[in-house]
């Protein structure tokens, strides 16, 4: 004997709900990488020296606006750990 199985959660808003909540959240770890990224490329085609505690701080972080505020700082920076000036 077969049993049916409730699939209408699936179909749910609730679900679309949690299905585009997820796909937000993948889209912004997303841009945080590619800002991750960026962000030592920058200091480095600076010609700028980038040390392993720089790269990591920097790729760790998963925050937009900090990396944001350190891309725009390896603009302009003298050295790569000016970025965190002012933390």
């Amino acid at each position: 004997m077969r049993r049916s199985v409730d699939r209408s959660f699936h179909t749910s808003w609730r679900a679309e709900e949690i299905r585009e909540e997820a796909r937000s959240q993948a889209r912004e770890e997303g841009r945080a990488q590619g800002f991750g990224e960026v962000v030592p490329l920058v200091l480095a085609k600076r010609q700028l020296e980038v040390s392993e505690e720089v790269r990591r701080r920097v790729t760790d972080c998963r925050e937009l606006d900090v990396l944001d505020l350190w891309l725009g700082r390896a603009i302009t920076a003298a050295a790569a750990e000016e970025i965190f000036d002012d933390e």
